[in-house]
């Protein structure tokens, strides 16, 4: 049988050695380490093992079985980011696992970060290494829990499995699978990142599209109060008012031109700031 990394295998012990078990039933020997059992073993004593590959490359086994494997996706905790490399997650054995640059967004600011969970698979490279393979739409496809309409409106949970402009896809807590379009979140959410937002449609076939934005009311507060700090941290002046170019809106404040417009209009009600000449000041 060939010997493959990433797999469940019920071998044999055929004998014992300093650094640990030698063990047989492949069409190579491989080695079992003194520190990935728990108890003593036995020689022609048969053990199901996973194996994986070492820093060296070479194929060894552990007692541990993981539930990311080569035929199974599931969560895995990223441990460590490495620029321009990629990322190593925590799929439960002794060595973490890279996630190659490949397999991640083209723009580094939206990779993940130490502490974000991806949802994973194991394959290999053309050079036959070992690495872990971020779930694609293609294989997701269909495989999500059905969304009922009752969630409409509702508060939801998940972690984004796909980011790009157009915008990220997420996996609920319950199994839903989630778009948040571009317009409706303030920036682009990172791969792996866990996020809260509201459900603002149900599709026909079961899928939600959802928005990290809050309600106008609400958010029309959380954007006063930060064009008030704006404003305070620029002497009382800055050079927007409601004539601004939307785009400079967007780039300066992460909102939209209505949105800024909305926080412009109750605080000038409130007779906390001031326009003239296309700038807006604070009122003493």
């Amino acid at each position: 049988m060939k010997t493959k990394a990433g797999t469940i295998q019920n071998l044999t012990v055929i004998r014992k050695i300093d650094t640990g078990y030698v063990l047989g039933g492949l069409e190579q020997e491989v080695l079992l380490h003194h520190k990935e059992v728990e108890k003593p073993l036995e020689v022609d004593e048969e053990i199901q093992v996973f194996l994986y590959q070492d820093k060296k490359g070479q194929v060894v086994a552990t007692t541990v079985i993981p539930s990311v494997r080569t035929d199974t996706y599931d969560w895995a905790e990223v441990v460590e980011v490495v620029k321009d490399l990629g990322v190593f997650v925590n799929i439960g054995i002794a060595k973490e696992i890279l996630v190659s640059s490949d397999n991640l967004p083209m723009v580094e600011r939206v990779w993940p970060k130490v502490g974000d969970m991806l949802y994973v698979t194991l394959d290999f490279d053309k050079k036959g290494r070992m690495l872990a393979i971020p779930l694609t739409e293609g294989v997701f496809d269909g495989e999500w829990e059905m969304a009922p309409e009752s969630i409409l409106n509702h508060p939801v949970k998940g972690r984004v499995y796909r980011s790009s402009k157009e915008g990220a896809v997420i996996l609920t807590e319950e199994g839903y699978r989630g778009f948040i379009h571009h317009t409706e979140r303030k920036k682009e959410p990172r791969l792996g990142e866990w996020l809260e937002g509201r459900v603002i449609d149900v599709k026909k076939d079961g899928t939600i599209n959802v928005s990290l934005l809050p309600l106008k009311q609400v958010g029309m507060v959380d954007d006063a109060e930060m064009i008030v700090n704006y404003l305070q941290k620029h002497d009382g002046m800055m050079n927007f008012g409601d004539k601004s170019d939307p785009e400079d809106i967007k780039k300066t404040f992460q909102i939209s031109k209505a949105a800024f417009k909305r926080a412009l209009g109750k605080l000038m009600k409130e007779g906390k700031i001031e326009q003239k000449d296309g700038k807006t000041y604070i009122k003493e």
